[in-house]
């Protein structure tokens, strides 16, 4: 297709115009041009600012592991609160220990301290375990971003999630202590 020199579309008219107009073949093409590029440029105006074309596996970071991290200390404050299977296993191996150490001539509060007392110590050092790891595991995931990609927000999702976790730590550690030192339901005078 032969296009005109500046020249020759000033002097004659674009097609399907007249002179009277004042259309020159130059603006008729660069209006036939526009919904073309008008197109792209609604297309980049809906993009967000900084927006790469790269594939995403090879953008960066995508927080998944921050994600699970946050996840994983809600779970764990939960089960600190809640028990958990090897603090009831520790728990039931105290109590049968202190019922082999104890005879059936010792008195009652020595049974009760040996059978009870050490299951329930040992259950809420399990306890504290599970919240002090679940505290640990929320501090590092609130606090990944200001190591990993200080300029890439954290998804408000798991800031919520780790502080969650980071809340039921906090007061699963509290009623673990509570628990060891006799605060919390101790046990009982012979």
């Amino acid at each position: 297709m032969a296009t005109k020199t500046e020249d020759q579309a000033a002097d004659t008219p674009a097609a399907g115009t007249t002179a009277d107009e004042g259309t020159t073949r130059e603006e008729t093409a660069a209006d036939q041009a526009a919904p073309e590029q008008a197109g792209t440029g609604e297309a980049a105006a809906e993009e967000p600012e900084g927006h790469d074309e790269t594939p995403a596996g090879q953008d960066g970071p995508s927080g998944v592991g921050q994600g699970a991290g946050a996840v994983a200390a809600a779970a764990l404050g939960l089960v600190s609160l809640t028990g958990s299977w090897i603090g009831t296993v520790a728990s039931a191996r105290e109590s049968l220990i202190g019922q082999l150490q104890t005879s059936s001539s010792s008195s009652v509060a020595t049974m009760v301290k040996e059978g009870y007392g050490d299951a329930w110590h040992a259950n809420a050092l399990w306890a504290g375990l599970f919240a002090l790891l679940a505290l640990v595991t929320g501090v590092v995931v609130l606090a990944r971003p200001a190591f990993g990609a200080p300029g890439r927000p954290q998804a408000p999702w798991i800031k919520s999630v780790a502080w969650a976790g980071v809340a039921l730590g906090v007061l699963g550690l509290l009623l673990a202590v509570l628990k060891d030192t006799d605060v919390l339901l101790g046990l009982p005078s012979a």
